[in-house]
């Protein structure tokens, strides 16, 4: 196959089920797909993969986009977007590099780089934050964004422990498959390979309360996490009046309905605080599940964290594509979702439709971003945040 069939994959399976291209002028579209179909015929498989990207990010809808990670390699570091930062926090093995804040790359600021690269990367700012750190690891990208040297090299400048800076230089050809250090979906752990060992984990504060962590909502065979959910849903009737804290961080989705014996256990046993943590990896279901409990508790719960990676009005549901030609990635959506005012359309599925309510805004009660803690550090953290919401 090649890249034009990679092209036409997108053309004839994306764009007629993805909702959210009716939002794109076509004269628009019609220019990023020649651009795309020049690099394809070209034979520039990055060049392609880039103008791809910038094709799927038009509606602006971060559900639909080019996952190029199978299809490049990068440099050995690792990049996540801490708060407002991106933070150097691992690197590939046989690499060793100082952790600490990215401040420029090749000299240009990460604000300079983000400004360039965000019409590459679909949907919203804090969405952009979270996919958008491996460009800063790939030379090719780098370049046609501008921001590339001229002597075969990449130059990093990082302020690390005390308040120190200091350089990193990494040959360009000095590179590893970009899967090495970059999962499909970003959850921001130092691990890329990182996976939830449980769906729940529960823990009892005695006087202070009751926390469920509740890191993914992604289980194909449904079985785990439904049996998850019933017991967790029986731990939290047993422990009604006490204040309860519940960890979506770097949960990116999975399916909601799921979680509603959980959800309806909350909502019936919950007469104290209901304390919830979320942060720009917190993606689609997990979104939906904080804007049910919003809706239905209202003052009583408490919202901590930084903005989520995805607003209450967005799409859904779709598939994954593979592009066999370049071994990149498309996901893409077929679903519309409105969590603001409660409304759905024809593309909303119906057992979904069934669940949607008019939550308005999800305001924070406290802005604070804490990072993927360790066990042992997660821990305190919890402590702190009921001391500070007991009831």
């Amino acid at each position: 196959m090649s890249l034009t069939d990679d092209l036409q994959l997108i053309l004839e399976t994306v764009l007629p089920a993805d909702p959210s291209f009716r939002r794109v002028e076509q004269a628009v579209l019609n220019s990023c797909i020649r651009d795309s179909r020049r690099y394809a015929l070209a034979g520039s498989v990055e060049a392609f993969l880039f103008s791809a990207m910038r094709l799927l990010a038009l509606p602006g809808n971060g559900h639909t986009r080019l996952i190029p990670n199978d299809a490049i390699a990068t440099l050995p570091l690792r990049f996540v977007g801490v708060g407002r930062s991106v933070q150097l926090i691992g690197t590939a093995t046989g690499m060793t590099a100082p952790q600490g804040a990215l401040l420029t790359v090749n000299g240009a600021t990460i604000s300079q780089i983000e400004a360039a690269a965000a019409e590459f990367l679909a949907g919203t700012r804090q969405r952009k934050r979270v996919i958008g750190p491996i460009l800063l690891a790939w030379p090719s990208a780098l370049e046609r964004l501008g921001f590339s040297s001229n002597n075969g090299t990449t130059e990093y400048r990082l302020q690390v422990k005390n308040g120190r800076t200091t350089n990193l230089k990494v040959a360009n050809e000095n590179t590893v498959p970009a899967t090495t250090l970059y999962p499909r979906n970003e959850h921001g752990q130092t691990d890329p390979t990182w996976k939830p060992e449980a769906f729940v984990e529960m823990e009892d504060w005695q006087e202070l309360g009751f926390s469920i962590l509740l890191p993914s909502f992604f289980d194909p065979g449904k079985d785990a996490l439904r049996k998850a959910m019933s017991e967790a849903a029986d731990r939290v009737s047993a422990c009604a009046n006490r204040t309860l804290l519940i960890d979506v961080r770097g949960n990116t989705g999975g399916d909601f309905l799921l979680t509603m014996p959980l959800i309806d256990a909350i909502s019936q046993s919950a007469s104290q605080q209901v304390v919830v943590l979320v942060d720009k990896f917190t993606f689609s279901a997990a979104i939906v599940f904080v804007a049910i409990l919003k809706h239905r508790l209202g003052d009583r719960l408490k919202l901590i964290g930084e903005e989520m990676g995805d607003g209450l009005t967005f799409f859904a549901e779709g598939g994954l594509l593979d592009l066999p030609a370049s071994g990149a990635v498309v996901r893409y959506s077929s679903a519309f979702h409105d969590w603001k005012t409660g409304t759905s359309d024809e593309t909303t599925p119906p057992e979904i439709a069934r669940q949607i309510v008019p939550v308005g805004e999800l305001n924070f009660d406290r802005e604070c971003v804490a990072g993927h803690l360790g066990a042992g550090a997660r821990g305190a953290f919890y402590r702190r945040i009921l001391e500070d919401f007991r009831g």
